[in-house]
């Protein structure tokens, strides 16, 4: 059984409704996932954009959703710690991380970007603290990804 990520909101490839973004309610798509493999002890996801101008756009980081979670609801509050037990990392921006939970899609005018929406299964949980960048996560999950999964979506202004 294949691993794999998929949302209510949009399809593999579509556009990311206006909700999810600067210009609308800028809250979190519901994200769904299909069994991870066994010896699946926690899940992160990234969410980035590699379109930005000045190189990829850091915008939601999200690690120790428990394994056996299969969704994560619309609107995930922006705060460090989760109830669910989850943590979240510093996002929005590239070299300067002020802000945590979900920013979705606000490219300048152009061509629609690109935001990869990348779960990754892990046999442990990473037990790093709230605000953990991007560079921290990766570290962490190096030798302990069991399988991941992506879901790529589109939004231009």
């Amino acid at each position: 059984m294949s691993f794999t990520l998929t949302s209510p909101a949009f399809k593999a490839g579509g556009t990311i409704p206006k909700v999810h973004t600067c210009d609308g309610e800028d809250v979190s798509p519901m994200l769904r996932w299909t069994a991870a493999p066994a010896g699946t002890k926690s899940l992160a996801l990234i969410v980035d954009d590699p379109d930005a101008p000045p190189g990829t756009w850091v915008h939601w980081l999200l690690y120790d959703i428990p394994g056996a979670a299969r969704e994560l609801p619309k609107g995930i509050e922006k705060q460090e710690s989760l109830p669910i037990g989850a943590r979240q990392g510093a996002c929005w921006g590239v070299d300067k991380f002020e802000r945590v939970g979900y920013y979705g899609p606000c490219p300048p005018p152009g061509k629609p970007h690109r935001y990869y929406f990348k779960l990754f299964a892990l046999d442990k949980m990473l037990h790093l603290k709230p605000r953990a960048t991007k560079t921290e996560l990766i570290a962490a999950m190096e030798g302990h990804v069991l399988a991941s999964a992506e879901l790529m979506g589109k939004y231009g202004r």
